[in-house]
């Protein structure tokens, strides 16, 4: 067997200070913003925020979730919705200027059998791609090469927020 080191995720899966029980989502959202680095929260906004996905499918791998616990967007107000959406867009131009993609996917896996990992607290997530990214790696060997460790990655993001904040309101 194969093996590919990520010395990054044994922070995150020895992680004790979180509760097991609860939504990792929420707990995130509740720590306190000065561990928003710590838990990968590149923005709080209105009515929602963005987490980096700590296993991603590309580099720069980024989700928007509401702040309210739920699982489909039915279950949303209508603005919180418009927000999820604004913010998706504001995600795909930020990633654009600091990683150049060649395209993005965006979506939700609404429920366990459409692939949602976490399925009780809905997520948008928002994937760079580039032309080749999946290569023989993820299709036969059943593992990602990522080029950025996510630290560096949380601080590219981070500074262009703090230099171009979201305008809709968030």
């Amino acid at each position: 067997m194969k093996r590919l080191y990520t010395p990054w995720r044994m922070k995150y899966i020895t992680s004790t200070d979180k509760n097991k029980d609860e939504c990792v989502f929420c707990a995130i959202l509740r720590d306190e913003p000065e561990h928003d680095p710590d838990n990968f929260l590149v923005y709080r906004g209105q009515n929602t925020f963005v987490v980096m996905n700590l296993y991603p499918y590309n580099c720069g791998h980024l989700m928007v979730l509401p702040q309210q616990h739920v699982a489909t967007p039915a279950d949303l107000h209508a603005s919180v919705q418009a927000e999820m959406m604004a913010m998706a867009s504001y995600l795909t131009g930020l990633l654009t200027n600091i990683m150049t993609p060649d395209g993005f996917n965006v979506g939700m896996n609404i429920g366990r059998a459409a692939g949602a990992g976490i399925d009780t607290h809905l997520h948008l997530h928002v994937v760079p791609r580039w032309n080749g990214d999946s290569n023989f790696m993820p299709v036969m060997g059943q593992t990602r090469v990522l080029p950025e460790e996510l630290p560096d990655t949380y601080d590219k993001i981070s500074a262009y927020i703090k230099k171009h904040p979201p305008q809709f309101g968030g």
